[in-house]
């Protein structure tokens, strides 16, 4: 499995019922693309947010979040630097 990075940027900055509803819920997409959510990260100002997935490939996650609806600026496959 691969760590998959998915960047978002926002004209204004996200409130707390922006980000309730931003989630890509537990459902079937998921479990069919094998796509688990690790974490995000969210910018001081609410304008940038960064999420964090394991899955198969890149394109795994860019299939859940176009069948969730929901917008990336850009996908990338990521190395862990310990």
């Amino acid at each position: 499995m691969a760590r998959i990075i998915v960047e978002r940027s926002f004209a204004t900055p996200l409130s707390d019922a922006d980000l309730a509803s931003f989630g890509v819920p537990e459902h079937a997409c998921r479990l069919i693309y094998r796509v688990t959510w690790k974490r995000t990260l969210l910018s001081e100002d609410r304008r940038r947010m960064i999420c964090e997935f394991e899955a198969p490939d890149a394109e795994s996650v860019r299939r859940v979040q176009r069948q969730a609806g929901i917008e990336a600026d850009r996908v990338w496959t990521a190395d862990i630097i310990e």
